[in-house]
């Protein structure tokens, strides 16, 4: 637990930084989805061969092309752990199943796939439970929505959580439902995705990591006048719009990188609103999974989103909100970039 003196120090430089200091801006890549291969880890994705087919799970490789895992476990003869057409099957079998991944990977036919086509689908796309989500995890996040809010919160001594229902998850290119009857303050909250592995409860701070399956991108795209204005203030509405969630554009498996110094972006029509390290979130990967899961199963194929860093409109002067037309990209360097145009509907 965070030191009390530490904590009221560390909020009160973070308010005086967010009031005073710009925004960083950081290199800018490409809207597509990043294909180097992190350290040899797995990039895992679901997706479908045309409009209508079936949803199958991938294996993203470094020359462009995937390995369709369906079609060559057919075309192998090989019997699998899992369903290779349901990633959280894939999840749930564990160290037995990515082995039998990299075996199928090995030894591919030639003429793959080329990543670019294939529809691609949420890594995810149908949560077997809410995404879980935690609140207020940048410290320059929780100043500035204080400075909006005109209140003198102290900061919290354990995460805050939240969820965001199922259909809010949504495809990595895929739009943005925007519906003026529904809200018009649609915001922008990049954030890395924590995805859990393995069953566990009660899980020590110690051995947390031990339940990560892998991470990905999302952005907790939320609906300002639903959240603050509405129900009460309370947060699951605003935060639970169908399609307001994308993901991808795939779950790279733990072990690449350290996820405490990932480069996230977030931009707007090509404009940088978003620029931090996941190395600022002040609660870590394993106290989060270690507080969510006191006295709370997690389950395999569980998302967390892990919080969201300065830069989101609702707090800037004047406020700013995504409209119809609009092209959001969503960016962890070594991971890879959504990119997502918000729709008009009605």
């Amino acid at each position: 637990m965070m030191d009390t003196g530490r904590r009221s120090f560390m909020v009160s430089v973070a308010a005086a930084a967010a009031a005073a200091a710009p925004l960083m801006v950081g290199p800018t890549h490409e809207a597509v989805a990043q294909t180097n291969d992190p350290g040899g880890a797995l990039k895992l994705l679901s997706f479908r061969l045309r409009d209508g087919a079936p949803p199958r799970v991938g294996v993203a490789l470094a020359d462009g092309t995937l390995v369709d895992l369906t079609a060559e476990a057919a075309r192998s003869g090989k019997t699998l752990s899992f369903k290779p057409d349901d990633m959280v099957s894939l999840i749930a079998a564990g160290d037995t199943g990515l082995a039998e991944v990299r075996e199928l990977v090995a030894q591919a036919a030639p003429g793959r796939v080329k990543l670019t086509e294939i529809i691609y689908l949420p890594p995810i796309p149908n949560p077997q439970r809410n995404i879980y989500a935690v609140g207020w995890n940048y410290l320059e996040h929780f100043a500035e929505g204080q400075a909006v809010r005109m209140t003198d919160t102290k900061y919290p001594e354990h995460p805050v959580f939240f969820t965001k229902g199922t259909h809010s998850i949504n495809g990595p290119f895929d739009p943005i439902p925007f519906d003026p009857k529904v809200s018009t303050q649609i915001d922008w909250e990049g954030e890395l995705a924590i995805v859990i592995g393995k069953r566990g409860r009660n899980i020590p701070e110690a051995e947390a990591m031990d339940y990560v399956f892998g991470y990905s991108v999302i952005n907790d795209t939320t609906a300002r006048d639903v959240q603050n204005a509405r129900h009460g203030g309370q947060w699951f509405k605003g935060k639970s719009l169908d399609g307001h969630g994308p993901m991808g554009p795939w779950i790279v498996t733990k072990g690449a990188f350290d996820q405490d110094k990932l480069h996230l972006v977030t931009r707007v029509n090509g404009v940088v609103k978003q620029d931090a390290s996941t190395g600022q979130m002040y609660f870590k990967v394993p106290r989060i999974i270690a507080e969510l899961s006191l006295g709370q199963t997690l389950e395999p194929g569980d998302i967390i989103a892990s919080g969201t860093p300065p830069g989101v409109g609702f707090a800037r002067k004047p406020q700013e909100f995504l409209k119809p037309g609009d092209v959001m990209e969503t960016e962890i360097v070594g991971i890879g970039t959504l990119r997502n145009e918000i729709k008009a509907v009605g």
